[in-house]
């Protein structure tokens, strides 16, 4: 059978026609049983009783019949029984007959009805499952905005149906959001190119000076380090978007404790004050991806701050929070914070301040290990983040 219409109808019509079968059977049987005794009952008193006198001479009595009062009580001649015995064997025969073959034609119209039932019935419940399927036929990156929204009383096929537009939900943000990835990281890769071949083409005309020359190396140096450093943030975001490759007991606040004191002196550059609070806590997962959650964190910190600000760093076993001083957030646009090339200010290309690719990193860490990031906007300035990881015990 090709479709699930035709197993679901042989199914359902092979059931309901053994039921048939075995109703047919059960009466038969039962009817079968007392029929006989039944009809030489009703039979007897109609038989002439020629051989009454002959029965009482000899005291030979009749068969007591195996049923009701009046034949446990009624004495026959033998001649009479035996006429009684022929007359409803005859008579149960025929009306068996009768019934065995009113239920054979019974049995087959109900079948033939059971199987168009059942194909009725199959069709009925599969098609919110056609709907689904040519839905989804249909579905392409022009319009994963439809959604089935399938009205059928509450159960498996609407939960089948809400969880199918669940799914479209989230295909539909991660199109998007790989979109706009696309689009960023292509304006991002672009910027770089395009100040180098300015500073190559107008910086270097009409014979200038050595000290333009210098001038205009260290910028393309420096514009150089900047698309370095982007490429290695697109490859670390790929590599944490694939997964962990390796799993190892790491101490975060040991990890904290390194990271802060690696950069001491760049928040010492900032006049930033850095204070951290760390217990031992300990996650399983690569010590490299959590060096750079931490890094990636306390660097955003010190970069979207300002001279005489702080950084509070806190190791816990909730996980690890990093709250900074600064420029005053919207709270309404903490969220795509975490999205690549988002900034929470607009970008004024100055060194040092990073691709935008920070807090997108950290979230894909934490998801790789099984956790999640959060960032809340500090009513004075700046950003706490909260990164949530399972510990180990």
């Amino acid at each position: 059978m090709s479709s699930e219409r035709a197993r679901l109808t042989a199914l359902y019509g092979g059931l309901l026609v053994l039921a048939g079968a075995l109703l047919v059977g059960l009466v038969y049987l039962l009817v079968s049983e007392g029929l006989y005794a039944s009809v030489l009952t009703a039979v007897a008193p109609a038989v002439p009783s020629g051989a009454t006198d002959v029965a009482i001479r000899s005291g030979t009595a009749a068969p007591a019949l195996p049923s009701s009062d009046w034949a446990q009580t009624t004495i026959m001649q033998p001649g009479q029984y035996a006429v009684a015995r022929k007359v409803s064997s005859a008579a149960g025969d025929a009306a068996l007959s009768q019934l065995l073959t009113v239920s054979g034609v019974s049995l087959a119209v109900y079948s033939a009805l059971s199987v168009a039932l059942a194909w009725w019935m199959a069709g009925r419940v599969l098609r919110p499952v056609g709907v689904i399927t040519a839905r989804a036929r249909r579905l392409s990156g022009s319009n994963l905005h439809e959604r089935l929204a399938l009205k059928a009383p509450p159960g498996e096929l609407k939960e089948l149906a809400d969880t199918f537009d669940g799914m479209l939900d989230r295909i539909e943000e991660l199109v998007a959001a790989r979109q706009r990835f696309a689009a960023n990281a292509a304006h991002e890769l672009r910027t770089p190119l395009a100040v180098q071949r300015a500073a190559a083409e107008i910086g270097l005309a009409d014979d200038p000076s050595p000290e333009k020359v210098a001038w205009i190396r260290d910028k393309l140096i420096d514009t150089a380090t900047d698309s370095e450093q982007l490429i290695e943030g697109l490859l670390l975001l790929a590599v944490s978007d694939e997964g962990l490759r390796r799993r190892e007991r790491v101490g975060l606040d040991a990890t904290a404790a390194t990271v802060t004191e690696v950069l001491e002196p760049e928040a010492k550059n900032r006049s930033i004050a850095v204070e951290t609070e760390a217990r031992p806590v300990s996650v399983e997962g690569d010590p490299v991806l959590l060096d750079h959650l931490v890094r990636n964190l306390v660097a955003n910190a010190l970069r979207h701050n300002h001279p005489g600000g702080t950084v509070r760093v806190r190791v816990g076993p909730g996980g690890l929070e990093v709250a900074n001083t600064g420029p005053v957030v919207d709270p309404a646009t903490v969220p795509l914070l975490f999205e690549p090339f988002r900034r929470a200010q607009a970008r004024r290309h100055a060194p040092g301040e990073g691709a935008g690719l920070g807090l997108s990193i950290v979230a894909s860490i934490a998801r790789a290990h099984g956790g999640g990031a959060s960032a809340t906007a500090n009513p004075g300035g700046g950003l706490t983040v909260r990164v949530v990881l399972p510990t180990c015990p």
